[in-house]
């Protein structure tokens, strides 16, 4: 089916029918991260902010795919998480910032805006790295532009989009050595390819039988949801179809069946008899919602192809303004006013209370496998109830939500890109509350690299890594960032690990204990630290953090 136009129908079903297929494939996005721990999280973090901006559209009842783009844009940018979700925001904030001022796009508008979402990306990069989501970017720009100065199909464009994308996807290995030597293409690249897909997918519908999109239960609740959403923006007098009509049909029984269900005729039907229709099949249940003047019509329709499983109507125009009050979030409690806020991010009940014992005036929860968003990130800047904030990311996969939230916020705020929560603890010590903002900042990074940070985790598959081999199930001992011990027993590994960290220079070693971890596994490895040079100061807390059962400090 040739396709010349994208007006808002179309291009809301591109959004939703990628975020689908972006969710679906997360954990496979997430299997593809370089190193083998359990935080590999590139397509959760894709997923989730690509949800957000599915979402902001779905919610939008404009007409004009201009103003649903601005909606995708906004959406983005305030659900991104992690690195991979902020780059792929600003992909699509330059994608929808080439359209914002159009009703519809035709062939050419759609590969100006894959273009421009290219070059918005690589110009909110400090460093760009070839072989990663980029390239992939990059390389499905250019071939959807090939084909849209030859043809006005846009199903052809967005096709070359996708070959173009995972041709190059496939090439990221020869790009980043690191791939090649784990044998993994680039997650974020992969990420992208399955919204591309998507797009493909909700335009024209081509896609493998296996693969077609049909929403579940879930997802439909959530279209729902949107629908009213929608409806919330209107006045009462606005409302059309009045009865929000649900019902559930078990196909084929009863004694009322006369007709055999075909999805399409079925739905089409509906369609004439109001709107915000949503309608789910399976070969066993058909699930249907939609907001009409005529609820008994429709339950009536349903009876023709089985028994009626569940009905349900409301009043919309009754439920109208109960609709907008719970459509209004609650804020975050806020932390009593101080002149200047330190917000630390970290997970773990015991790593929340030091960070409060040195100082951090608010705790946001995160870090890995749970990267909070810019809108997290946001929402404690303003719990924060300070006039100026030190924000601590405490992971380096915060550091471009940390800054997308510190150029939109209304205080000022100057980020200390603290990678791990030992640096953060010791950027706190440094901080001077008599001293102006960015002098704290500056001398608050300066001390990052006075700590040496160790962390003790479970490998998730079998790989070989800076020549080192890991196996399966070993436990590894990470030194800033590197793998550096690999071993089947946990006080072993991080033994070892201790030992490579120590120097002549070495004070203190502090063990944090994850919800993992052992308080006399942690005895037991003190015990060994301090035989190894008993002038050493070793100190051991209850973190209760995920994922490292030892967070481990050298200073």
């Amino acid at each position: 089916m040739k396709v010349t136009e994208i007006t808002a129908t179309e291009f809301q079903a591109m959004m939703r029918v990628a975020a689908h297929r972006l969710t679906k494939n997360a954990e496979f996005v997430n299997s593809l991260n370089v190193f083998p721990v359990p935080d590999g999280d590139t397509g959760t973090n894709m997923s989730l902010t690509f949800q957000s901006g599915a979402k902001a559209v779905n919610e939008n009842n404009a007409q004009a795919v201009g103003e649903l783009s601005k909606s995708l844009a906004k959406g983005l940018l305030m659900g991104a998480r992690g690195n991979s979700g902020v780059i792929s925001s600003q992909i699509f904030r330059g994608f929808s910032k080439s359209m914002e001022e159009k009703t519809s796009l035709t062939a050419q508008d759609l590969a100006d805006a894959f273009t421009s979402g290219v070059q918005t990306a690589y110009k909110a990069v400090m460093k760009p790295v070839e072989g990663t989501i980029l390239t992939v970017a990059r390389e499905g720009a250019k071939a959807g532009a090939k084909v849209a100065a030859q043809t006005d199909d846009i199903g052809a464009v967005v096709e070359a989009v996708v070959e173009g994308s995972k041709k190059a996807l496939l090439k990221t290995p020869e790009l980043l050595p690191v791939l090649k030597e784990v044998g993994v293409v680039d997650s974020g690249g992969q990420g992208l390819v399955f919204i591309y897909e998507g797009f493909l997918e909700g335009l024209t519908g081509q896609a493998p039988a296996k693969d077609l999109y049909t929403p579940d239960e879930a997802e439909m609740d959530e279209m729902v949801n949107a629908n009213h959403h929608q409806t919330a923006q209107m006045g009462t007098e606005e409302i059309e179809n009045g009865y929000c009509t649900e019902i559930m049909v078990a196909l084929g029984d009863g004694t009322t069946v006369d007709r055999e269900f075909d999805y399409d005729e079925f739905r089409n039907h509906l369609n004439g008899i109001g709107d915000s229709l949503l309608v789910v099949a399976d070969d066993e249940v058909v699930k249907v919602h939609v907001h009409t003047e005529h609820p008994g019509t429709v339950m009536a329709y349903g009876q023709h192809f089985g028994s009626l499983m569940k009905i349900k109507v409301d009043n919309m125009r009754l439920q109208h303004d109960t609709i907008v009050e719970n459509d209004q979030q609650a804020a975050p409690v806020q932390a009593e006013p101080v002149d200047t806020g330190i917000i630390a991010i970290s997970a773990g009940a015991g790593v929340a209370e030091l960070f409060r014992s040195l100082g951090a005036t608010y705790i946001l929860s995160g870090g890995q496998t749970m990267n909070p968003s810019t809108q997290d990130i946001l929402d404690a800047i303003q719990a924060a109830n300070a006039k100026k904030v030190i924000l601590l990311p405490n992971n380096k996969n915060i550091f471009l939500a940390a800054e997308q939230a510190a150029e939109v916020a209304e205080i000022p705020v100057e980020i200390v890109q603290s990678r791990t929560i030992a640096q953060g603890m010791t950027a706190l010590l440094s901080f001077d509350p008599s001293a102006e903002l960015q002098a704290n900042q500056v001398a608050m990074t300066e001390a990052l690299d006075t700590v040496i940070s160790g962390q003790v985790t479970q490998a998730i598959r079998d790989t070989t890594l800076d020549g080192l081999e890991i196996k399966k199930d070993d436990y590894m001992g990470i030194i800033d960032g590197k793998i550096k011990v690999s071993t089947t027993d946990r006080q072993t590994a991080a033994i070892e690990m201790v030992q490579t960290m120590l120097d002549e220079d070495s004070e203190i070693v502090t063990i944090i204990v994850g919800e993992d971890g052992d308080m006399t596994e942690a005895e037991a490895i003190s015990d060994a630290i301090m035989a190894q040079d008993d002038e050493l100061e070793v100190e051991i807390h209850e973190g209760d953090q995920p994922v490292y059962p030892y967070l481990i400090s050298v200073e």
